[in-house]
């Protein structure tokens, strides 16, 4: 019943990024050209097809204060292109130092990155252009003062675009679809083997993407050797895996270790191949 209820889940998150349905809240940044990400400002959409028309609303905050604006917005929508343009700012809070410049965009889902991302020109400041990059958003869309929330989720897309990741609902379908495996080793022996590595630092890339997500690292061993011997042997496997991980940038108080010993087999420890099943490390997101 969980299986099909988590495959049910999967299908949907799968086919909305398949669809590229961008109606809803987009949040992320806008930088002008000769500027870098870090220099970026806050950037939203609420973006709404009615009746084959598109409109919307835009915020752009300026970072690091408490000024924004809120932009009345038309456009179309073709497949996974959105093109669209302010025709007004409803609101505008600022100083007289801060221009708000009406903007044409033209942004391209990309199904890949679950980013939607390209580039804008202004329409009534010269010489205006740049880039927006945005991702699907849980938060609500506002028109009143906010706190900097959304400008720590800003530093945060700068990270997450510098270090390669995916948008937060990409990383979400890896999370829910991974598939875990046990590493395994020799007898009596605590060393990783080196054809393991690579899904090992795809574990350490899903748990970096989730702020919230935990991995738990399980050791086991065959029934060879008495149980406070297995014991400290499965204790020593799952260390080495948990130093394999921090050694890659996991911080430690991300990673649960539990150590068996010989009483959780998965096999007989009456063949060699039992044995060799029953020494391993398993895996838990927690």
């Amino acid at each position: 019943m969980k299986q099909s209820i988590l495959f049910a889940l999967l299908l949907i998150s799968t086919s909305f990024y398949a669809q590229n349905e961008m109606d809803g809240v987009w949040q992320g940044f806008i930088v002008q050209n000769g500027k870098t990400n870090a220099q970026s400002n806050p950037f939203f959409l609420s973006i709404e097809t009615s009746g084959g028309r598109t409109s919307g609303l835009s915020r752009e905050e300026i970072y690091d204060t408490d000024f924004y604006s809120i932009g009345k917005l038309y456009g179309t929508i073709k497949k996974n292109n959105f093109e669209w343009k302010h025709v007004v700012y409803q609101k505008k809070v600022g100083n007289t130092k801060i221009t708000w410049c009406k903007l044409n965009a033209n942004l391209t889902f990309n199904s890949t990155t679950g980013y939607l991302e390209g580039t804008y020109t202004s329409s009534d400041c010269r010489n205006v252009v740049g880039k927006i990059v945005l991702f699907r958003s849980k938060a609500k869309f506002s028109d009143e003062a906010n706190s900097f929330v959304s400008q720590n989720a800003r530093d945060i897309l700068v990270r997450d675009l510098a270090e390669g990741r995916p948008s937060p609902g990409i990383r979400e379908i890896q999370r829910m679809n991974f598939k875990f495996q046990p590493i395994y080793f020799d007898y009596d022996k605590a060393v990783i083997r080196t054809n393991d590595i690579p899904f090992l630092n795809s574990i350490v890339k899903v748990v970096e993407g989730h702020s919230d997500l935990r991995i738990k690292v399980i050791g086991n061993t065959d029934a060879d050797g008495s149980d406070a011997y297995n014991d400290d042997l499965s204790k020593r496997r799952a260390e080495a895996i948990i130093l394999f991980f921090v050694e890659q940038g996991l911080k430690r108080d991300r990673i649960e270790i539990q150590f068996n010993g010989e009483k959780k087999p998965v096999d007989s420890n009456e063949t060699e191949e039992g044995k060799q099943r029953n020494r391993r490390v398993e895996f838990e997101f927690i």
